[in-house]
Formats: structure tokens, sequence, C-alpha cells
């Protein structure tokens, strides 16, 4: 079973119809596919290619009600604070950000994104895809000693320690790839990360 996820393409056309090039069993879309919110529907065509296999987290880019609208009309999931179960794993997603300097639409208090993942706290064994990275980790550095992912995202890792994580959000970690503990971590960016299970 093949998971293709990735996030963060901010209407790179040329690089979403790339991914949907790709052959998998499920693709997941982990938020900033625009930049706020702003075409769309554009955006829903290209994914529509794979409509029924194409589960769509918001970003801080974007929000539940600006992205339901086009999952609706090209058939695919919403897949913020939702999990199915698929080839012997469960798979859990979670969209949004922690606060950002930049006041976009899909952003979370710390105590919020807390609240939100404990609902899968007890599924195992987990792959966990997040738009939002763990802070202080490999996944979230901006630069040399900046961090900025999530402080409820680092806890829920360490502590139940899903087997896989994806995230993207910070940019400058793209294509990053880092061992939490015994989670195996991806910030996955518009280039993609393709899971064989």
């Amino acid at each position: 079973m093949k998971l293709l996820v990735f996030s963060d393409i901010h209407n790179d056309w040329p690089a979403l119809e790339r991914l949907m090039d790709i052959e998998a069993d499920y693709y997941f879309a982990a938020g900033d596919l625009v930049s706020w919110s702003r075409e769309l529907d554009r955006c829903g065509r290209i994914l529509s290619r794979r409509a029924e296999r194409v589960y769509y987290s918001p970003g801080n880019h974007e929000s539940v009600d600006s992205i339901a609208p086009v999952v609706r009309k090209y058939g695919l999931h919403l897949f913020h604070g939702q999990h199915f179960e698929a080839g012997g794993y469960v798979i859990a997603g979670l969209g949004y950000s922690n606060p950002t300097p930049f006041n976009t639409p899909g952003e979370y208090t710390e105590e919020e994104m807390t609240r939100r993942l404990s609902v899968f706290a007890k599924l195992k064994p987990l792959v966990l895809i997040c738009h939002c990275p763990p802070l202080g980790t490999p996944l979230d550095q901006v630069r040399r000693g900046v961090h900025a992912g999530s402080r409820a995202v680092r806890d829920f890792v360490q502590k139940h320690q899903p087997a896989y994580f994806f995230c993207g959000h910070i940019h400058e970690a793209e294509g990053v790839s880092a061992e939490l503990g015994s989670t195996r971590g991806f910030n996955t960016g518009k280039r993609g990360h393709l899971l064989d299970l």
C-alpha cells in the first residue's frame, strides 16, 4: 500500500500536476495547497484526477470553511480531524498550525491543537499527518537555532510515538526526515513523500 503525502504547494500548479502523476493508493494533501485560500477551485480540478483517493486537510493558509465546498464539488475527502484504517495502520490527519506572525486563516492555539490531537492518542499503529511540525526538531527548523513548530504536536509525538509522522508548513525544512524516538518523521513539502507500507 502506497501513501503519497505532500503539502505547501502554494499555487504551484505544475508541482501539483506532477504529484497527481505519481501512482499511489492514497493521496494526502497536508495543507497550504494555495495561499490565502486563493484559486481553490483550480486546485480542486487538479486533485480531482485522483478524487476518490484524495484526503485534504487545511494548512494555515486555508480554513475548513474555505476548502469544504471544493472537497464536495470535486469528490475529495475532508481529512481534518479524521482517521481511517488501511493496510493494518490507522491514518489520521490534523490541519492548521499553531499561531504565526501573519494571522493566517488556519491557526489554532497550542491548547486547541492539544485538544484536537488527543482524540488520536489510542490509535495504533498510527500514521499521523499534520500540517504543522513538532517544535524543536529538524522538521521545524527555519534556520540554525530557530524553530517554529508546535509544542502540542511535539508533546503528542513524544508521548504517543506514532509509527510515522508527516508534516509541512516550514518550507526551509522541506525534504527533511528525522527519527523522533521510535517515530519516523518527514517534512514533505511540495516534493512529497511516497511511503510504501
